[in-house]
């Protein structure tokens, strides 16, 4: 049989760990009351708690009125980093404050501003404080984690909103007569290979692909080029995956693989065609070269092609963007692109909740860089410049048609 003093140390052991403060000094005044003349040492042998404190238990049960406060009375422990230091606040404040880059006395001028940067900068001001104590109170003061926000495109132009405008009146108008209304661009260029491709999806657990460390730019590996042409009014996308260079007669060629694909078909009587584009690129409305291409493809088709660009820097306004390129990144994310077979198939997989279908072709022709147009070829190219902006907003017609002046 166990003792009387095990049987309660067994009890006190188990039961102890499951209060907190206040009712843990109540038990124990409680047993110490009970055994009586010594109990306090002896609670406090068993326990580990000092007698001071059991002495307090012992105060608080007989004297009902000083229980109505909490576990502990009101001042006690420690006092919050805040008021032991009076000027935390302000001292983190001028820390991670934008204008304390230019202070040449800041500490973190040059540096990331981490919490334990932060923290080892406090401690520079002697204040002794750990970095999560650095993360609750930037929480608590109003700040987050927060990540770069692409939301600025340098100087706008001042005719920038009047040309947007200016597209979608081109559009309506040209949707209404049932002309073809296409967006184009060249989406990011991509390494083929085992290489990481960003984003996610669901794999067993502790089973991720293991792709190559370094994807650092390499002439060795090849590359897929795409440009995509969106049929706004049909909502169908087409994507020539290039394996040569993005030029301008790639892009044109593209436009005219779409016309040949999906355009005539859709549009057999169309004799007109409009092009969203944007400013630079090989799209760009300084590319002699464009324009050049874009003439042969309309004496070839007997179309007359109107090209409205976007001002610099509203690339992102371009429908494609959102509307055919956005689909296939989030189709094919967290999957290396491994052979351009793969990049086909994902891309022609691509489908919205809207009702969006991609049609691709792997194109393998050579693009060669660098085509200069002479100046008599280009005075011999039929463009009418629009009234409003004309070195963005112009139409080329067939050479063997008679030109119409373009509004």
């Amino acid at each position: 049989m166990l003792s009387s003093m095990a049987l309660l140390k067994r009890k006190l052991t188990a039961m102890l760990p499951l209060l907190n403060e206040k009712q843990r000094r109540a038990l124990v005044a409680a047993e110490a009351n009970a055994w009586g003349r010594g109990g306090s040492a002896l609670l406090a042998r068993l326990t580990g708690m000092s007698r001071t404190t059991i002495r307090r238990g012992r105060h608080e049960l007989a004297h009902p009125r000083s229980r109505a406060h909490g576990v502990r009375r009101p001042g006690a422990g420690r006092k919050r980093l805040t008021e032991h230091y009076g000027q935390l606040r302000q001292e983190l404040e001028q820390l991670v404050d934008e204008g304390a880059r230019g202070d040449p006395q800041s500490p973190l001028r040059w540096s990331s501003k981490s919490t334990r940067h932060l923290a080892r900068a406090l401690a520079s001001r002697h204040i002794a404080i750990s970095h999560a104590s650095v993360a609750l109170l930037l929480q608590q003061m109003g700040y987050s984690l927060q990540a770069n926000r692409k939301n600025r495109e340098g100087n706008d132009h001042p005719d920038r909103d009047a040309q947007f405008r200016y597209i979608n009146e081109q559009a309506l108008s040209a949707l209404k007569g049932h002309t073809p209304v296409i967006s184009v661009d060249t989406k990011k260029k991509e390494l083929v290979g085992n290489f990481k491709n960003p984003g996610r999806e669901w794999r067993k657990t502790g089973q991720p692909l293991d792709v190559h460390v370094h994807d650092f730019p390499d002439p060795n590996f090849p590359k897929a080029v795409p440009y995509g042409v969106y049929d706004i009014r049909d909502n169908k996308g087409w994507v020539n995956v290039g394996t040569s260079s993005d030029t301008a007669e790639f892009a044109v060629q593209s436009i005219r693989y779409w016309w040949g694909r999906m355009g005539r078909a859709r549009y057999p009587k169309a004799r007109e065609l409009l092009i969203c584009a944007d400013s630079g690129g090989s799209n760009g409305y300084r590319c002699h070269l464009w324009k050049l291409e874009l003439q042969k493809l309309a004496d070839q088709q007997k179309l007359a092609i109107t090209v409205c660009h976007f001002p610099p820097g509203t690339s992102k306004w371009n429908k494609i963007e959102h509307k055919l390129f956005s689909f296939i990144t989030m189709n094919w994310r967290g999957k290396p692109l491994l052979t351009y077979r793969t990049i086909v198939q994902l891309i022609a997989k691509t489908t919205s909740t809207a009702g969006l279908t991609v049609k691709v072709r792997l194109d393998r022709r050579k693009y060669q860089k660098g085509v200069k147009v002479p100046k008599r070829v280009l005075d011999q190219l039929n463009i009418q410049k629009h009234d409003f902006h004309g070195e963005w907003n112009y139409t080329i017609t067939p050479r063997r048609l008679t030109a119409r002046k373009a509004t």
